[in-house]
């Protein structure tokens, strides 16, 4: 029987380079590019879901939990729209930094070194960010499972992850670890990306119902990424707890 989701590989990888976190030209570069979007597309969701009002911090009273935070490239965004925000990550490297980067910019955020299974907290969540995470834990099925037990009835969950096409091996790894040096080489292994009716049949399993299923794409003219209808590379699923 499964009882821990954390890939210590998974996790050494990450903590090694857990300094360069909030450097926009370090090793995150492409996740401080992948921001933006990021961001744009949970809050407008969110608001939508909840049917909360549009303003400067449109998500008050909003209870988020997201899982595997790093230095919290999200956790800070959306603790300034309002959100309450939990944030875990198993490397204990990557927390301290973002406790200390949070702290710095007077930022109110629960960050703890767990994972889903280790997290010592009775409440439930209304949101749950799994954003690129799914492709580095051990076991996905066990990941999703514990991920949904935290996750309130008609919450929502987000999971951002790589589909596993030849398309992605050539962008993900060939070209952005090989060839444009934007990822350290190994930040990926092909063998765990997700396709994307794996992850909607894992969803249901676990009473998590597909509600929106986007790509994501970058625009290398104007250097941004977008919504797109291509998920054969990054995508992201809307899912609410049934």
């Amino acid at each position: 029987m499964k009882s821990n989701s954390i890939n210590k590989r998974e996790i050494e990888k990450f903590s090694k380079i857990a300094t360069e976190w909030w450097s926009p030209n370090g090793k995150f570069k492409p996740l401080h590019k992948f921001n933006p979007i990021r961001i744009q597309y949970l809050k407008e969701n969110i608001i939508e879901h909840f049917k909360l009002k549009h303003s400067n911090r449109p998500l008050k009273k909003i209870n988020i939990l997201d899982i595997g935070c790093g230095g919290g490239l999200l956790s800070e965004p959306m603790s300034r729209l309002g959100a309450n925000v939990t944030a875990i990550d198993a490397s204990k490297k990557n927390i301290e930094v973002a406790k200390l980067h949070a702290k710095k910019n007077n930022l109110k955020i629960n960050y703890l070194c767990s994972s889903p299974e280790k997290l010592n907290i009775k409440k439930k969540f209304d949101v749950i960010l799994n954003m690129e995470i799914i492709e580095h834990v051990d076991d996905i099925n066990f990941f999703i499972k514990k991920s949904s037990n935290l996750l309130k009835k008609n919450g929502l969950m987000f999971v951002a992850t790589l589909n596993k096409t030849f398309k992605s091996y050539v962008f993900a790894i060939i070209g952005a670890e090989y060839i444009l040096k934007w990822l350290p080489i190994g930040t990926h292994d092909w063998e765990k990306f997700v396709k994307p009716d794996e992850l909607v049949n894992l969803g249901k399993k676990f009473n998590l119902k597909l509600k929106k299923l986007n790509g994501m794409k970058f625009n290398p003219i104007i250097d941004k990424w977008h919504l797109s209808d291509d998920k054969s590379v990054n995508y992201i699923g809307k899912f609410k707890k049934i």
